[in-house]
């Protein structure tokens, strides 16, 4: 089965949505189509197609200048919720990219940028989603079962949208198919109600499988809905949700819920809309030379940049030091260390020259760290062995190491790499949600209904894939050729294991690891800050990581999160500024914001 594509042209071109006007919703159809045209099956589904294009955040407009766009608007969320997480340093040097800095110290403002850029980017999808549903109900003559498909896809993107407006914002004010007045308040509706009908619609209507590998199906529906409970806390609810999709799920292709055997297919061009892929924003490489960038160009940054770096841009979102801590394993169980895990460091080389010879850390290490950060010594991809300082713009300000999960191989680099713009982009997918995920978010539900048998299985299930030999990183048979092939031998000193059973043995012990879990599993993936947040846990979490990797690193010194602000970011001004009503701005800003 095909996968979707994101046919943006169609939006760019003909549909033209997304015409300039004052206010940041107002958005009306313009351009070379006929109403009559959008009022048909075909029309809606080209408009529907229109909505999942907005997910890569680049809202149809210019990657290479990131203009509400590109990284700001990035769907992994890479700022937001892995630099603003503690998974990574902002990366490159001080000075580029400067509004990524207080937002890394928890000292930005509505003044920010990036914010409207993130903002506009999702309301953008609420607007395509809400005028597919208007044409949908206008259609004169369609079944109802295609009607209720069409219907029920375009909710759950609008859902989608509204998640990501209400984990990065908080208040934020909700437009659907029937508002007449888009300057609505931020205040007094319940969004999380909204989110939840939407996904609940979603999950009743959609089929089990979909014509396209990118199109949402009733599984991937019912993983979002369970996974809005539980950040709302409703861990009854949420458990026969997760239950039923991890014994009935499949991809949208058909493919049987289940872990890849190898870590790495998670992030690999060949392996996109595999069977851990729940949902993803699909990429496709050098797909139309001239038109629209359909890649991967939210991590257009992402890539390691120095005297040597095959890549053209740019050493952005370098993974802390911290980070790459939590990856030491126990020499005699094989598990982590869960309360004091920086006590254990993994060796780096922050001060030996790149001229000089390094041997990397001989400790047990989860073999997970090299298939999500580059380190000196070990083979990164098939580039070669990663050369430590060569590959950073400067490792006082963000540290030693490179992201890796979104980075191609130097094989396939004419395919998969795209060359559209100025920065590398890939075809690489990002998985919005992908079968791991689901597990862990299971096993936490299981913990705190009491099911800690349960939650052990589901978590041992994510360590067992991980100690699968197969899918550690592996010496090159020839290091002067990286492409030539891998060896058998590991590249590191791996050793990782499930837990033994009834180490569950109490809920604050199982929900301590399994925060753990997640954090490893899906590090680097934008996860993280928004996980702290809805466990009530960042302000302790992240003074303590800004306190460590102060020590490590340059870039977060005087950074401070603060109980009962930070957890949620400012109301972009410029919103705010737009939406007076009667001499009043209807948007009010977010508490602890000025």
């Amino acid at each position: 089965m095909k996968a979707l594509k994101h046919i943006t042209t169609i939006l760019l071109g003909t549909l033209a949505l997304g015409a300039c006007k004052k206010s940041y919703l107002d958005k009306p159809l313009t351009g070379a189509l006929e109403p009559q045209f959008l009022q048909t099956e075909e029309g809606a589904n080209q408009l529907l197609i229109g909505a999942y294009a907005v997910l890569d955040g680049q809202q149809g407009g210019d990657a290479s200048v990131g203009g509400g766009g590109a990284w700001e608007a990035a769907p992994d969320n890479w700022i937001y919720g892995g630099v603003a997480g503690g998974d990574a340093s902002k990366g490159s040097v001080a000075g580029d990219q400067t509004p990524i800095e207080p937002i890394m110290k928890y000292n930005a403002d509505g003044s920010n940028g990036f914010f409207d850029s993130k903002w506009r980017a999702d309301y953008e999808g609420v607007s395509r989603c809400n005028n597919t549903i208007r044409s949908i109900m206008a259609i004169p003559k369609i079944t109802d079962a295609a009607k209720t498909s069409l219907l029920a896809q375009a909710r759950f993107l609008r859902a989608h949208y509204y998640f990501d407006l209400k984990k990065m914002f908080n208040n934020v004010p909700y437009l659907d198919e029937t508002t007449k007045d888009i300057n609505q308040p931020n205040s007094g509706v319940d969004i999380w109600a909204k989110i939840e009908d939407d996904f609940k619609y979603a999950y009743t209507n959609l089929p089990g499988t979909q014509p396209d590998a990118g199109r949402a199906n009733k599984w991937a529906a019912g993983a979002y809905l369970a996974k809005t409970y539980l950040f709302e806390h409703k861990y009854t609810e949420a458990k026969p949700i997760f239950d039923a999709v991890i014994a009935q799920g499949v991809t949208a292709n058909g493919k049987k819920y289940a872990l890849n055997a190898k870590f790495n297919d998670n992030f690999r061009t060949a392996t996109n809309n595999s069977a851990e892929s729940v949902f993803a924003v699909q990429a496709a490489a050098n797909a139309d030379p001239n038109g629209p960038s359909q890649a991967n160009n939210g991590d257009m940054l992402n890539f390691p940049y120095g005297n040597s770096s095959p890549f053209s841009c740019c050493g952005f979102y370098q993974p802390s030091i911290d980070l790459a801590n939590h990856f030491r394993t126990n020499p005699t169980t094989g598990l982590p260390y869960l309360d004091d895990y920086n006590s254990h460091a993994i060796k780096t080389d922050m001060n030996v020259a790149s001229s000089k010879s390094f041997t990397p850390d001989d400790g047990t290490i989860d073999p997970r760290l090299d298939w999500t950060a580059g380190r000196r010594g070990i083979p990164y991809l098939d580039w070669g062995l990663h050369p430590g300082s060569d590959w950073i713009r400067d490792q006082a300000y963000a540290g030693p190491y490179s992201p890796l999960k979104n980075v191609y191989g130097q094989a396939e680099q004419e395919t998969n790499g795209d060359n559209t713009s100025w920065a590398p982009g890939s075809g690489i997918n990002y998985n919005i949600i992908r079968y791991a995920d689901v597990l862990l978010m299971a096993a936490e539900v299981e913990a705190q209904v009491g099911s800690l048998d349960k939650a052990e299985s589901y978590v041992n299930q994510v360590r067992n894939r991980a100690a699968n030999p197969e899918g550690f990183v592996h010496k090159y048979v020839d290091n002067d050729d990286p492409t030539g092939g891998f060896t058998d031998e590991p590249a590191a000193n791996y050793k990782v294991s499930p837990y033994l059973p009834g180490a569950f043995a109490s809920k604050d012990f199982a929900l301590k690891a399994i925060y753990f879990e997640r954090k490893i599993e899906l590090a680097m993936e934008g996860h993280r800050f928004f996980d702290l947040v809805r466990w009530g846990i960042a302000d302790t979490e992240l003074n303590a990581y800004i306190t460590f990797q102060s020590t490590q690193t340059n870039d977060v010194k005087g950074g401070k999160f603060l109980k009962g602000k930070n957890e949620y970011y400012p109301i972009p001004q410029k919103e705010i500024d737009l939406s007076v009503k009667g001499g009043t701005p209807v948007l009010k800003q977010n508490p602890g914001y000025h």
